[in-house]
């Protein structure tokens, strides 16, 4: 018995020390010096806002491309989560709007060096630029040869210079995830310009007056969205009317501030990334002041209920979403007023936000999980993941999935996840490491020089 056990706990123990040997390298080449400079829990958030979005476009894929399952087949609590996964996007935009604004919060607040400008826009391009153009050109080549075609030139300039939300003909065309990509470069041209027009306001004076004006700005950032969804919405709704200047001028403007009108898309979602940048803004002033202050110690006591109200306050709105498109589902909901086209990015981004304020300010065990290492690699395969999933998920149901249909429904809905993770994920490792890392490096290296310079 002794002898064939032996043989046993060495297998284990080999396995154990290659698995060891594997993680240690999947995080030197994914992280590198990432855990100095980043915070730990976000890219395991990154990877929550991904997964939400691959599940929600499984959710359609095997309700309508292939049928799996029905909404009405499961509690409507479990369909109304899975139809709520398209949010994951709002979570994107909101930790944008956190990550980019704070070295400008730190400036504002504490008179730190203000951010180079050029040096924003040359890492924002070598980050986003490199992986989208190859993969943009990957799915031209594979499925899309129109696009080389003279009359399609027009559509690929607005793909080649991330405008393509902005026009009907080219919204969720090609590839439906790239829209958000155009969202995301937009807010990266504003930011910086948005950040000198605030510190015209708030750069002086003490701190608690600074920080009072920063709330207000960020508040009228946030308004600012919720009027250009409303307004976009009401002109769209009305060809005739107009607004200060002649309808044909508002046409011309539109397209740029609101998106591509009659396509479903409302707004640039200002307001997504103005909750993430007041969240940036708490955190720097937190950050900034002792452990012992009674703004840490007021947080550290919040945190669980931070937690549980965003929680709630997302399934709230993920049922209020599910009951619009399943009226009476809830009768209670059938009562809440018209207005979820103009307030619903908000509402998902002040969940998300409680949400991710609680995992920042609260208890080790709360930011165990999204610090987790598996978690935060598939947070930094996400880019990739993000452009490339539908389109893989697409071709397995075209090429193997429907070929199976006399199987199991639960089996083939997890066929998919094994998909995603045996063959799309390592793919997207590769694409990390021959597309995005060298690139990401180029502009990190950049920096340190610029740093030692200044």
């Amino acid at each position: 018995m002794i002898r064939i056990q032996q043989p046993i706990r060495h297998g284990y123990l080999y396995l154990q020390h290659l698995f060891h040997m594997l993680g240690q390298w999947l995080g030197y080449v994914l992280e590198g010096n990432r855990r100095k400079s980043t915070i730990a829990p976000l890219d395991g958030i990154r990877a929550i806002a991904c997964l939400s979005v691959v599940a929600y476009h499984l959710t359609l894929v095997t309700t309508h491309d292939i049928v799996l399952w029905k909404p009405d087949q499961l509690p409507p609590v479990i369909s109304a989560l899975a139809f709520a996964g398209d949010t994951g996007v709002t979570l994107f935009f909101l930790l944008s709007g956190f990550l980019l604004f704070l070295p400008y919060a730190k400036s504002l607040l504490f008179d730190a060096p203000w951010p180079s400008m050029r040096f924003f826009y040359f890492r924002r391009a070598l980050r986003i630029l490199p992986a989208y153009y190859v993969t943009l050109l990957l799915m031209i080549l594979l499925e899309h040869h129109e696009y080389l075609q003279r009359d399609h030139l027009v559509r690929l300039g607005l793909f080649l210079t991330l405008f393509m939300d902005s026009f009907p003909q080219t919204y969720r065309e090609l590839n439906g995830p790239f829209w958000s990509l155009a969202v995301e470069w937009q807010f990266y041209l504003l930011l910086p310009f948005l950040a000198l027009a605030i510190a015209w306001i708030v750069r002086r004076g003490s701190l608690k007056r600074r920080v009072c004006l920063l709330m207000a700005c960020l508040s009228a950032v946030i308004a600012w969205g919720l009027l250009s969804r409303y307004g976009g919405i009401y002109l769209t709704a009305h060809p005739d009317q107009s607004f200060l200047v002649p309808r044909s001028v508002l046409n011309v403007i539109m397209p740029f501030v609101y998106g591509a009108q009659g396509s479903g898309l409302h707004g640039k979602f200002l307001e997504d990334f103005a909750v993430g940048m007041l969240l940036s803004s708490c955190y720097t002033v937190a950050r900034a002041l002792p452990p012992e202050s009674r703004l840490n110690e007021l947080l550290r006591r919040l945190h669980p209920w931070l937690w549980v109200v965003g929680l709630l306050w997302l399934l709230v709105m993920a049922c209020w979403k599910f009951n619009l498109d399943n009226p009476h589902t809830w009768l209670v909901l059938d009562q809440f007023p018209p207005v979820y086209n103009y307030v619903s990015e908000l509402g998902f981004s002040i969940g998300y936000g409680l949400c991710i304020a609680a995992i920042l300010f609260g208890a080790s065990w709360l930011r165990a999980p999204f610090e987790w290492s598996p978690l935060r690699w598939l947070g930094i395969l996400s880019y990739g993941l993000y452009m490339w999933h539908l389109k893989l998920l697409e071709f397995f149901t075209s090429h193997f999935v429907i070929f199976l249909q006399g199987w199991w429904n639960a089996a083939l809905y997890s066929l998919y996840w094994g998909w995603l993770f045996v063959f799309i994920v390592p793919c997207m490792f590769l694409l990390f490491v021959l597309v995005e890392k060298p690139w990401v490096d180029l502009g990190n290296k950049s920096r340190e020089r610029e740093q030692r310079s200044g």
